[in-house]
């Protein structure tokens, strides 16, 4: 199903080119980033994770960011990043 509303609070930065590593389940594999915010970001990885499940990316302009898989769909997930109270 599409979306009919973008339900974004932030703009997204496209990155089609860049990579990362995605640490789930005690694993990291490199994967490949579509686009970040401040708030989360869209990877391809063909792995299926939950969603809600903890994982952590590496960015090479941020570190390490942990965060929850928000959705899954052909080949992407959503992450969003924990926020810092």
């Amino acid at each position: 199903m599409r979306r009919i509303f973008d339900e974004r609070i932030e703009p997204r930065t496209e990155t089609v080119s860049q990579t990362a590593v995605l640490e789930l389940r005690g694993r990291k594999h490199v994967v490949r980033l579509l686009n970040i915010s401040r708030s989360g970001a869209m990877v391809i990885f063909q792995s299926m994770p939950h969603i809600g499940e903890a994982v952590a990316l590496h960015l090479s302009d941020r570190g390490r960011v942990c965060g929850q898989v928000c959705w899954v769909r052909d080949g992407r997930i959503g992450v969003n990043f924990e926020t810092k109270s």
